[in-house]
């Protein structure tokens, strides 16, 4: 199988390439630093030739809600009519769990439109939804971040949620490869429920920031309103095997 990874050497992609490498697949890794602009469209025609899928784990170089959308739309435009060009059989997209129920979350709203031209195009495709990564901690606190009577603190809602190990990500990405296009979206969480507050201030406390985190029903989540299950995925999701407290040991 050829495969193109659109964002091919962040965070999800260049796991995913190592994983289609090992097991003896041609692929590309496709970004801005290996010649390929999926906004422009430079170097696209090239990367996908003879492809027979493309996954784009691409992710916008700016969170502001005005840019985002600006890059996953005319991005994913230009991606999906250049594979429909080169007759690539599956179109792979990974986006986020609950986005639609964030709507105060400009960044995630963008993902939404995102996931709307894919599913509307016509094209075979699988979008792949996942909760938030274990190596996301970092980002969500300083987006939560207020300066408080002793300094800075984060304050997020005391909400449930169910991130997941990088890896595990990846290794969803090459099973949907496998199973061919489904044509409907798929979601894939840890293996674990934690509470949001939790879940931030170990992954701070492990990577030695001291910054406090406060749990506060009033705080929203990237801009968005949360108050229940909405960052949690729903029935029949697919379920990782790394568990949060080993992912720390092992850093």
């Amino acid at each position: 199988m050829r495969v193109v990874v659109v964002g091919g050497t962040g965070r999800i992609g260049a796991r995913l390439v190592a994983l289609l490498r090992a097991r003896g697949d041609e692929v590309l890794a496709a970004s801005r630093r290996t010649g390929v602009d999926v906004v422009t469209g430079a170097g696209l025609e090239p990367a996908l030739a003879g492809a027979d899928a493309v996954v784009d784990v691409s992710r916008s170089p700016s969170m502001a809600p005005a840019d985002a959308r600006e890059f996953f739309t005319t991005g994913t435009r230009t991606l999906l009519d250049a594979g429909e060009r080169a007759g690539v059989a599956h179109h792979v997209l990974l986006s986020v769990v609950g986005a639609r129920l964030l709507r105060g979350a400009g960044f995630l709203q963008a993902k939404v439109a995102q996931e709307d031209l894919v599913a509307g195009s016509g094209r075979p495709h699988t979008v792949l939804a996942a909760t938030q990564f274990f190596g996301f901690a970092a980002g969500i606190a300083d987006a939560a971040t207020q300066v408080g009577p002793g300094g800075p603190e984060v304050r997020l809602p005391d909400v449930p949620d169910q991130p997941v190990a990088e890896d595990d990500v990846a290794a969803e990405l090459l099973r949907v490869l496998d199973e061919g296009p489904a044509g409907a979206t798929l979601e894939l969480a840890g293996p674990e429920q934690m509470r949001l507050p939790g879940f931030v201030a170990a992954g701070l406390t492990a990577a030695g920031d001291p910054r406090p985190v406060v749990p506060d029903p009033a705080a929203t989540y990237f801009g968005a309103t949360v108050a229940g299950d909405e960052l949690l995925p729903g029935p029949g999701a697919r379920l990782g095997v790394v568990r949060h407290a080993d992912w720390l040991t092992a850093r």
